[in-house]
């Protein structure tokens, strides 16, 4: 689908979302920004409002205090008992930007969804470093991927972003799903069960597992996007716009 038709979210649909900084200024400016941001997308994911349950275990709206040790298996196993709003197949945070591959679960689940991590990401972000005002340019992007093909090569190029933005090595980037993607590949073909934890962002995905018959070969088709995708990028200095 074209970037410019509106977008009608479907229950069972997949969308690619993705924003930036304002003016692209960075938004992650240290390790703990990334984990707030992340942990936004793991607790802010359940259709039950997620504040009375925080509020339990001590941690506040905004998600200010890191969790303790003890937090961790009551946090992970209601997390678990949640109705989810959308799965998250992939991800990537990028110093000024983040990319997400949803599939909705729940009516107007991705539009919730990310107006809740948006809020509270900036909420956060603006009381710690003493500023006001926007920090995303904007509302989200998104784009309804109604095509298998174009959606396996989009997770490709989320799980691959960093690397074809020439800020690092797509395998050892921590702060993508690309990692948990093969841990659970791995595990899924040794029939082992689910290599993810309780507490992971990622789920909804059998639309992966189901592609690729070793780990290698998600590598590969990862690597494979990677240069297709900075050749795209190259080519685009020696093209003119066509009227």
């Amino acid at each position: 689908m074209s970037k410019n038709q509106k977008i009608i979210f479907a229950n069972g649909g997949y969308y690619h979302a993705y924003n930036r900084g304002v003016d692209k200024k960075i938004i992650f400016l240290d390790e703990e920004d990334f984990w707030k941001f992340f942990n936004c997308l793991r607790d802010l994911n359940n259709e039950t409002y997620y504040e009375e349950r925080l509020g339990v275990l001590g941690i506040s709206k905004n998600l200010m205090r890191p969790l303790k040790s003890s937090d961790f298996q009551e946090l992970g196993d209601f997390i678990q008992q949640q109705e989810k709003l959308v799965e998250v197949v992939s991800y990537s945070l990028g110093p000024n930007h983040f990319h997400l591959v949803l599939k909705q679960l729940k009516d107007k689940g991705v539009s919730n969804f990310m107006h809740r991590v948006s809020t509270s990401y900036t909420n956060y972000f603006n009381k710690k470093y003493e500023r006001s005002g926007v920090l995303f340019q904007g509302v989200f992007k998104k784009i309804h991927i109604d095509n298998e093909r174009y959606l396996l090569w989009l997770i490709g190029y989320v799980n691959g972003n960093i690397e074809i933005h020439g800020l690092g090595k797509a395998s050892d980037y921590p702060w993508s799903s690309y990692q948990a993607i093969r841990k659970e590949l791995r595990s899924f073909l040794k029939q082992e069960g689910s290599g993810l934890s309780k507490l992971s962002v990622l789920s909804g995905l059998d639309i992966i597992l189901s592609q690729f018959g070793s780990v290698e070969q998600f590598e590969e088709f990862v690597k494979m996007v990677i240069s297709e995708s900075r050749a795209k990028k190259e080519m685009k200095n020696y093209l003119l716009e066509e009227d």
